[in-house]
């Protein structure tokens, strides 16, 4: 079977050939089907296409598209034409691609034809003058329809620049002459190589080294999604560690928090651990256990104690009677160091007992201060007829104070709740409950220090003027009408019974101290009473060093309308402050 080269037909036989180039393709003319250039002959078209158009298709389609060029007929062009036809195959293809010293081998396929762009880039220049000086040499003026007048153009050699008279002839110049520029380099000899501007890897082809760096591009491109899938989870991550850690962090501090809340409740008496009368049981049973205390006086006790409780009275087993008395005694006949000294009226000691050791100090302060308003005739009116309570009974008194309306904040912060507690109290409860009594009285609030090291020099002269009007041409002892002034300080309250005016005139605070025991306040009842006995009781300007104290004073009686008024002004407690 033979296949026309210009249409591609098919034919059985080389007479059927001669035949159909006679017939179909005589007097045809050669024509560009890109730029519709005619005129010259089928090889000078080929080198024309190959050199002109070789960007606007694959090499293989150039060619099947110069084999179905559209031939006109014409008389006195006819065998030059088919005879460059075929000396296509053979001498521009021979000379043009296999005999060029640049073109690799891999460029060319069994058949010979080109297959790769590298041939027209690197020839392009060269092919391009060809084709500008071939052009030249066309006059358009001389043509007659569509055919040269001029005469044909003999080839040139591509290496050497020699004419021949044909191509045949031109063919076995170059296979003769350029010989060895005809030679098949090796593989790795001038072939093209294309460098990978990412990995350096060297191609052959740029197709595959286009297709190499689009890989690269692709897991680049993959590889960043990693990294940002990464990077989301690490934080992620981060996020749930941070939220681990604060959760845990908020977790111990709520611990930490509970824990102190727990404790400072356990200081103060409000961790439901039961009140004044489970306290009393438990500890003389520790007593009972200890040997210290025969099985009988305890349940003797415990029979006192609830019958105390049951009447609401204190049972007295605390109490130390006379002191104020003992202490005029002894200032009259000795302490000859002391100028002068004040005394309230008279005053009972009440210390702390197994049911309130350790948070009672307030409820025994406040029973000393009543026993001494009992025994001023003045306070009759409005404590007619009662007793020294006992401390649940205080507590229940406290409360009866708060369903009245006075003081709701700090009901507010006891929970409205003393009775079955150890719950401490400080100056704004004994203030509530002597106002709820009628007794009128004032808190003084020394907030801050007043002399060198931390000491309050206001406080003692403020209780001087408490109990003094007149200095000059008073007694050396003088019993006041004043009744006693309650102390407070953090952790602990006192009870002021007395001052004393030095020789040096320095001052010094006579003090009852609830966790004094009766034994040792029963040593200045004693006739021959020295000084040394009363250290416990004297406290100079250095021995007050708390960073604050308040005190609450008592005045005299308020009436009925003045309680009203005070009740209300109670709902915003206040104290006068110094300085």
């Amino acid at each position: 079977m033979l296949s026309c080269d210009i249409c591609g037909e098919t034919v059985t036989s080389e007479p059927d050939m001669k035949a159909h180039l006679l017939i179909v393709h005589m007097e045809n003319e050669v024509i560009c089907p890109f730029c519709k250039l005619s005129g010259v002959n089928y090889d000078e078209m080929c080198f024309h296409i190959e050199t002109a158009h070789f960007e606007q298709n694959e090499l293989e389609r150039s060619f099947a598209r110069i084999n179905t060029i559209q031939i006109r007929t014409s008389d006195n062009r006819k065998d030059n034409t088919l005879q460059c036809r075929m000396e296509v195959n053979s001498s521009v293809h021979s000379a043009c691609a296999s005999n060029h010293p640049k073109i690799s081998a891999q460029s060319l396929p069994n058949d010979g034809t080109l297959k790769h762009k590298t041939f027209y880039s690197e020839n392009l220049t060269e092919s391009r003058k060809f084709l500008k000086s071939k052009e030249k040499e066309c006059d358009p003026s001389k043509i007659k329809g569509s055919i040269y007048e001029t005469t044909y153009s003999s080839p040139e050699c591509p290496f050497c620049g020699r004419i021949e008279d044909c191509s045949q002839d031109m063919e076995n110049h170059v296979k003769t002459k350029h010989a060895d520029l005809l030679d098949t380099p090796s593989e790795d000899h001038d072939q093209p190589l294309y460098d990978c501007p990412m990995c350096g890897l060297i191609c052959t082809n740029y197709p595959i080294l286009q297709e190499h760096v689009d890989l690269h591009l692709e897991e680049s491109s993959f590889g960043h999604g990693i990294d940002r899938v990464q990077c989301s989870r690490d934080l992620e991550l981060a996020h749930q560690l941070q939220q681990e850690e604060d959760r845990k962090r908020r977790s111990e501090e709520s611990r930490q928090e509970m824990g102190e809340f727990q404790k400072l409740q356990r200081q103060y008496g409000l961790d439901n651990s039961g009140g004044y009368k489970q306290q009393q049981l438990r500890n003389m049973e520790i007593e009972v256990n200890r040997g210290r205390m025969h099985p009988s006086e305890f349940h003797r006790r415990k029979a006192d104690m609830m019958e105390s409780l049951a009447i609401g009275i204190d049972d007295g087993k605390t109490k130390t009677s006379g002191i104020i008395e003992a202490l005029y005694r002894y200032y009259q006949n000795a302490a000859t160091d002391v100028r002068r000294v004040w005394l309230s009226t008279g005053v009972d000691h009440f210390h702390s007992s197994f049911g309130d050791k350790g948070w009672g100090c307030g409820y025994r302060n406040f029973q000393m201060l009543l026993s001494s308003l009992l025994q001023n005739d003045a306070y009759d009116d409005c404590l007619k007829g009662m007793s020294i309570p006992c401390i649940p009974k205080i507590q229940s008194m406290i409360e009866d104070a708060w369903k009245e309306g006075f003081d709701p904040q700090g009901a507010s912060q006891l929970n409205n709740r003393l009775q079955g507690t150890k719950a401490w109290i400080g100056a704004c409860e004994v203030y509530t409950l002597l106002t709820s009594l009628r007794v009128k009285c004032h808190i003084v609030d020394f907030h801050k220090s007043t002399g060198p090291l931390g000491t309050h020099p206001r406080l003692f002269e403020w209780i001087l003027n408490y109990y003094s009007s007149d200095r000059e041409g008073s007694p050396k002892v003088m019993c006041t009408s004043k009744p006693p002034i309650y102390l407070q300080h953090q952790g602990h309250s006192r009870t002021v019974v007395g001052i004393e005016e030095r020789k040096n005139r320095t001052l010094c605070l006579l003090i009852f101290d609830p966790g004094c025991p009766s034994r040792e306040m029963q040593k200045l009842l004693k006739q021959d009473m020295e000084a040394s006995n009363l250290k416990q009781l004297r406290k100079f300007v250095g021995n007050l060093k708390h960073k604050q104290y308040q005190i609450v004073a008592v005045e005299g009686v308020l009436s009925s309308e003045e309680k009203v008024a005070r009740r209300q002004a109670s709902q915003v407690f206040t104290a006068e402050k110094i300085p």
